[in-house]
Order: structure tokens, then C-alpha cells, then sequence
């Protein structure tokens, strides 16, 4: 035992020293990248385009937002034809701690000397990046006469939604969205047009899409359901076949409002079960408790919920929790990857998602079509704004409001609450969901052996069909 002890003690110790030299090399190459991305969006777009390592507040401006902080708290200001708002975003977006941070930032402040500022039309705001570290110093900024316009109602409410970038997919199936009239979800409905007995509404996971579940559950209900129940399976805000706005920050609000601009007011759902996966539990909690009357049941699987411990950044704890910079096991490395490094995670995309038709035919030519590609297009579908952005403003940025979620679906909801997480799973623990339990004690938990993030569902699709179709029932579904 005493030997088995060293052998882990000396597996760890040789763990974080490889972790600690790859991490710190990929800190660097993410510095190289931001330059080579800077260099190619101006000779491309005539533009040099802020990220969040050159500064927070003007890469968030840039998108047609002004920034506002105040004691250490930084919301951006959401301008809509109807209202004047304001909706949070998480500090991991501009604070990320590495080796060359700081060089990375005082050099491209120095290049920014050079940069050519349209100072035509202008307006001023409290805001600075010391005031949002340390919630003293005020300075001023400018933003982009966009905004002044939208202040003078001279463009009347109207959204932009820019072209693609250059490093995104412009095919028909990633930018169909910008042909038409109205921007919504896409949303794949089945079941009745009328008399339908009751609604529910499918939320995928990051960097997922509707497939995820009419691929595998919607072919698995019975004829029961399909001809009673209305089935909404959705493509969020920036994912699949859903709009990719360019000009958006992917913030938990702007999720919510396209859900129910999609499913809940054009099909006039009035009460509907929820099913979620991962990242979609966050949405679908923020859904319920806006919307608790019309709420019946909750099922969620692999609830990222992690316990903040008092006095921690929460966004920063959740993220250090979510992408802890090691190289073991792979999906925490890629998880790590996803969450740390903008520009690194902005090639993985040029490469992977500008590129998807090509990896859906090598996939389906290596198998010999033997598999369903609907995992690998859930997983390329999406621009590097969108799932930088979903990453940090909703699974980060909402750590420090999931409690008072928590105690709202506690205190104030009636449904029935199920949880489902595979035992295997790499990518969020076990943990989590007791974690929830703990916060929701009605909260039923059923840990699933052998099964992992993904094949929780992929793997056993009419066993979770059967157990969901019981729970909307109200029946004897879960067992712990």
C-alpha cells in the first residue's frame, strides 16, 4: 500500500509539471495567435478587431454594447426597440490569469497607439478596466456611433446581424438564418398541431444541437406521446441551424429571449415539461424559475452546479472548477483549452467548424456510412464568438446565480425535479448533482453506471425514453 502511494503521489507530481510547461506554452501560442488573427482580420476586413486579452471593455463595445461597471460588477447595456436593460457578463471573459498575460496586454495597448479612432460621433461612460478589478478607479471611454444612433431612435429598434467573419462557415446550413425576415431558433416540432395533450421543450448542451435528442429519444417515444405530446427540440442562440449573430455576447438573457420568442410565443405554450443537458440545465432553470407557474416537470442531465465557497469570485471559481489547466483525463484538457485560451480556441474553429462539411464526409466515408453524423454536426455548427462567449457568460458567468436559482425552484416551483448523470462522466462530477440534491431535496438523483457525458442518453436512448415518459406521468420514475 505504501508503494502504491508513493506511485500516485510521483504520478501526480509528474501530472502537474507537464500540465504546468503545455499550459505555459500554450500560453504563449495563444499571444502569437491573437497577433496573427489581429494582422489577418485587418488585411481581410480593414479592421483590427479587440479581443478580450487586448481589453475587456473594448471588445465588448465593439459588439454594439456599452459596458458599465461599478464596484467591481460589470453589466453590459442591452438596447431592444421596447426597453433600455442591463445583463451581466462574466469577468472570466477579460480575467483569465496566465505567464504572458500582462506582457500580452501592455503590448497591444502600445499598438493600439497607432489605431485611427472616428471620433465624429461619440459618447462617453463611467467604466474602466481598474474599476472592474478594484472598484475605484473611474476613467472614461468612447463607443461606436452605432450606439449613439440607437440612443436617438434613428434605427428604431431594428437588430443588426452582421455577415459571417472570414475564420466562420458562410454555407447554406450555417447562415440560412440570414435570409430570413425574422430572426428565431430553429426548432424541430413534433406531435399534434392541435388538442395536444401537453408541451415539452428539449434544451441541448454545448457545443450540441436538436439532434442531440431527435436523433436518439424523438424515434424511441411511444405512439402515445407522439400523438398527445407537442415535442420542442431547439438549436440555442448560435448553435446548429439557429442564428450566429456576430454582433452578440451570447448572455443568458439573450438566451431566454430567443427560446421563448421561438417556442413559447409562437406556438402559445402555456405549461410544459423541461428536459436538459448539461450546459441547457442552467437555461432551463432560468426558464422555470421566470416562468414557475407554467413549469411541470424538470429533468435534468449533468447539471453543472458547483458549490461556490463564500467570499470566492464565483465566476472565476466556476471556471477554475469547469477548465482546472490540466492535461488529464483528455475532455478536462479540451475543456481547459475551451475556456482559457481565446485565440488558440478561435483557430480549433477555422479548422473544425469553417471546415465541417468536409469532416462529415470523411466520417461517413471512413464508416462507410454506417454511423449517423449527427454528434459531429452538433459539435462543428457554431462560430468561435458563439461558444466563446455561451461558455463564459452562461456556465462561468452564472455561478453566483445558480443558489438563488436553486432556492426559487425549491421555495416557489411545484414540479416534480429529476436529475440523471453518468458515473463515468469526465466532464462534470458526480458531485454536481448531489450538490443540487443537497440545495433541492425533493430533487430525485439517479446516477447511471457505466454511462458518461454523452452516452447517458446516446447509449441508452429507449431505456431514458421509457424513464421520461413515466416522469410525465407523474409516475414512479426514479430510484436513487
Amino acid at each position: 500500500m505504501a508503494v502504491m502511494g508513493v506511485l500516485r503521489q510521483t504520478g501526480r507530481v509528474l501530472h502537474d509539471a507537464l500540465s504546468f510547461v503545455v499550459f505555459s506554452f500554450l500560453d504563449i501560442l495563444d499571444l502569437i495567435l491573437c497577433f496573427a488573427f489581429k494582422a489577418v482580420d485587418f488585411i481581410v476586413e480593414a479592421e483590427w478587431k479587440p479581443c478580450y486579452c487586448t481589453s475587456g471593455k473594448e471588445a465588448i463595445t465593439s459588439s454594439g454594447r456599452i459596458l458599465v461597471s461599478e464596484q467591481g460588477e460589470s453589466k453590459i447595456v442591452c438596447l431592444t426597440s421596447t426597453r433600455l436593460g442591463l445583463e451581466e457578463i462574466s469577468d472570466t471573459l477579460y480575467s483569465r490569469p496566465s505567464l504572458v498575460s500582462e506582457f500580452s496586454k501592455s503590448t497591444i495597448n502600445e499598438l493600439r497607439r497607432f489605431k485611427v479612432e472616428d471620433k465624429s460621433s461619440t459618447v462617453t461612460v463611467l467604466s474602466s478596466e481598474k474599476n472592474i478589478k478594484k472598484g475605484t478607479t473611474r476613467s472614461t471611454f468612447t463607443v461606436n456611433s452605432s450606439i449613439v444612433e440607437m440612443l436617438r431612435g434613428k434605427i428604431g429598434g431594428q437588430q443588426l446581424y452582421p455577415t459571417s467573419r472570414w475564420s466562420d462557415c458562410d454555407c447554406k446550413f450555417c447562415t440560412r438564418w440570414t435570409t430570413s425576415s425574422k430572426q428565431t431558433l430553429f426548432v424541430r416540432a413534433e406531435g399534434p398541431k392541435d388538442k395536444a395533450k401537453e408541451d415539452v421543450l428539449f434544451v441541448h448542451g454545448f457545443i450540441s444541437s436538436s439532434a442531440f435528442w431527435t436523433e436518439t429519444l424523438f424515434p424511441n417515444f411511444s405512439n402515445a406521446v407522439k400523438s398527445t405530446y407537442r415535442l420542442f427540440a431547439i438549436d440555442l442562440l448560435g448553435f446548429g441551424r439557429s442564428p450566429k449573430p456576430a454582433d452578440s455576447l451570447y448572455t443568458l438573457g439573450e438566451h431566454l429571449d430567443m427560446i421563448e420568442q421561438s417556442v413559447l410565443e409562437p406556438y402559445k405554450v402555456k405549461s410544459f415539461h423541461i428536459v436538459a443537458h448539461s450546459l441547457g440545465c442552467i437555461l432551463a432553470l432560468a426558464l422555470a424559475v421566470k416562468h414557475p407557474g407554467s413549469v411541470k416537470s424538470l429533468t435534468l442531465l449533468a447539471p453543472p452546479y458547483y458549490k461556490v465557497p463564500k467570499g470566492a469570485l464565483a465566476a472565476q471559481h466556476v471556471m477554475k472548477q469547469v477548465a482546472p489547466r490540466r492535461m488529464w483525463p483528455l475532455i478536462t484538457f479540451g475543456a481547459s483549452i475551451a475556456c482559457w485560451y481565446e485565440h488558440i480556441t478561435r483557430a480549433v474553429c477555422l479548422v473544425i467548424c469553417k471546415n465541417h462539411r468536409l469532416w462529415e464526409f470523411l466520417t461517413k466515408l471512413v464508416t462507410q456510412n454506417r454511423i449517423k453524423t449527427f454528434l459531429i454536426e452538433g459539435f462543428c455548427c457554431h462560430t468561435h464568438n458563439a461558444a466563446w462567449h455561451t461558455l463564459h457568460n452562461i456556465i462561468c458567468g452564472t455561478g453566483s446565480k445558480l443558489d438563488g436559482y436553486l432556492d426559487s425552484v425549491r421555495d416557489h416551483l411545484k414540479c416534480d425535479v429529476n436529475i440523471f448523470h453518468g458515473r463515468n462522466d469526465e466532464l462534470i462530477p458526480v458531485e454536481c448533482s448531489y450538490n443540487f440534491q443537497q440545495r433541492v431535496p425533493r430533487a430525485q438523483v439517479k446516477v447511471i453506471d457505466n454511462e458518461d457525458h454523452i452516452t447517458i442518453v446516446v447509449n441508452r436512448q429507449e431505456v431514458f425514453a421509457r424513464e421520461l415518459e413515466d416522469i410525465w406521468r407523474g409516475g414512479d420514475h426514479v430510484v436513487n
